[in-house]
């Protein structure tokens, strides 16, 4: 029988700086799809020379649509999970071990990390949400694991431009199991590279608001 194999997706918008060493260390553990999101310096070029498989934006899709493509190209490719992670180090690569663990060994479908800390006013306002009516700690922690399985379900990762939620929320609506898991890193010196601060904000409100509509139109349609 094949040994089941994972996949880290790794989206990176002008990461040049990080995203060779990150790519190489997560190397160690699986094999790496990065999404070069169009930047405008060597990001490709860098994760090719860490050896990873590199799909190249040629327009800026923001972080939801690469990572589409990297889910769609992992589902191509044969994969059986997928783990998501950033690409300026803020999540430590060894961490993956035990990601990987709970997706292939504990055959836990979802797996999400929790950061130490909230970064912005509008994640703490979305957390205390999210943690009443789901018990997730960290929604929007973008290191996370996934049987593909439910990406498929899912009808792919993204079609709300989520922050990365949409899928790990379905799932749990739809009674899939899952686990949390505490991540380190290093905590970036700059500002995140896909959303300015007040923009970052504004998304993670608007994510917020569409799944309370979602979860009010689930009740009254009971």
């Amino acid at each position: 029988m094949d040994r089941p194999r994972t996949a880290i997706l790794i989206p990176a918008f002008r990461e040049e700086a990080t995203i060779g060493s990150v790519v190489r260390a997560a190397r160690e553990h699986a094999e790496i799809i990065v999404v070069d999101d169009a930047s405008p310096d060597e990001t490709g070029a860098r994760a090719v020379e860490a050896g990873a498989i590199v799909i190249r934006n040629e327009t800026n899709l923001g972080y939801d649509g690469s990572l589409n493509r990297a889910f769609e190209k992992a589902l191509e490719l044969g994969f059986d999970f997928a783990i998501t992670m950033d690409a300026d180090g803020e999540h430590d690569p060894s961490l993956i071990t035990g990601f990987k663990s709970l997706l292939t060994q504990a055959h836990v479908p979802l797996v999400l990390g929790v950061r130490p800390r909230k970064q912005r006013f509008a994640e703490m306002v979305m957390g205390v949400y999210v943690r009443i009516r789901f018990g997730v700690r960290d929604i929007l922690c973008g290191m996370k694991g996934y049987d593909l399985k439910l990406a498929a379900e899912n009808g792919g990762f993204d079609h709300t431009n989520s922050i990365g939620t949409e899928l790990a929320i379905n799932s749990i609506r739809r009674g899939v199991a899952f686990r949390q898991l505490g991540v380190s890193g290093t905590r970036r010196q700059d500002a995140p590279r896909f959303d300015r601060r007040l923009r970052a904000n504004l998304r993670i409100l608007a994510a917020l608001g569409r799944i309370i509509r979602q979860d009010i139109a689930a009740l009254t349609a009971r």
